[in-house]
């Protein structure tokens, strides 16, 4: 009995045949990426690339799936890629474990993936990543703003450009549009209002100059929408 026999059933053997030959990359393996990643997994892809040159600390742990108390101080990348082993120990797993400079975007981008997920939470990579995405012709999904928010129903799949009441995707839009890539960009989003008083600022570590408080659902609600996108849309590929 295969580990994908329920799968199997609900998709049927084409489709499953489909799931298990595509090869996805993402990055970014924070609230959203690290359900996104076990979503993908456990759906069947067998060849996976994940990015993410950050460790776990205490304040993960309110909505990252892989941080634990036995998991602080340990990378997210290298603890992420034995959770993905133990799901199935025959998946082609490459792991890379650092910061997508731009350099590195169009390093990492290439047209042998089906699909590239985009989790990454900071605007200058996620910029970087759309835009060598887009110029070697590879689809993306990008995830916008998880924080400040708190009603998981509000959260929809929508080209960039009809995005609203997301500030990321606000700053997002802008930046993309100075690089001609601002249209036809598949995004999870929520339209529900940021909670403003939930903003805290930071002194711009790793590109982030603030950000929102998060609830644990919100950012794997998000995860879940772009797996369930990326999968629905390799099993309907012609």
């Amino acid at each position: 009995m295969s580990w994908l026999e329920r799968t199997e059933l609900l998709v049927g053997t084409e489709g499953l045949k489909k799931i298990k030959n595509a090869n996805i990359l993402i990055v970014g393996l924070g609230g959203v990426g690290s359900f996104a990643a076990e979503f993908i997994v456990r759906a069947g892809v067998n060849k996976l690339t994940i990015v993410d040159g950050d460790i776990f600390d205490e304040t993960n742990k309110n909505r990252q799936l892989p941080a634990l108390n036995s998991t602080i101080g340990k990378s997210k990348a290298f603890i992420m890629a034995e959770r993905i082993k133990d799901i199935n120990s025959n998946i082609k797993l490459k792991v890379i474990e650092e910061f997508i400079s731009p350099e590195k975007a169009f390093e990492i981008v290439s047209p042998n993936f089906d699909y590239v997920i985009d989790c990454i939470d900071s605007i200058t990579p996620k910029v970087n990543l759309i835009v060598a995405a887009r110029r070697k012709k590879v689809k993306l999904i990008s995830s916008m703003g998880a924080g400040g928010k708190l009603d998981a129903s509000k959260i929809k799949v929508k080209d960039i450009s009809k995005t609203k009441n997301c500030k990321m995707a606000k700053n997002l839009k802008k930046r993309l549009k100075e690089r001609k890539v601002d249209k036809g960009i598949k995004a999870v989003y929520s339209d529900e209002i940021q909670i403003p008083e939930s903003l805290k600022l930071t002194d711009g570590t790793n590109f982030k100059k603030s950000y929102y408080g998060t609830i644990s659902y919100m950012p794997a609600a998000f995860g879940l929408q772009a797996a369930s996108y990326v999968i629905n849309q390799l099993i309907n590929k012609k």
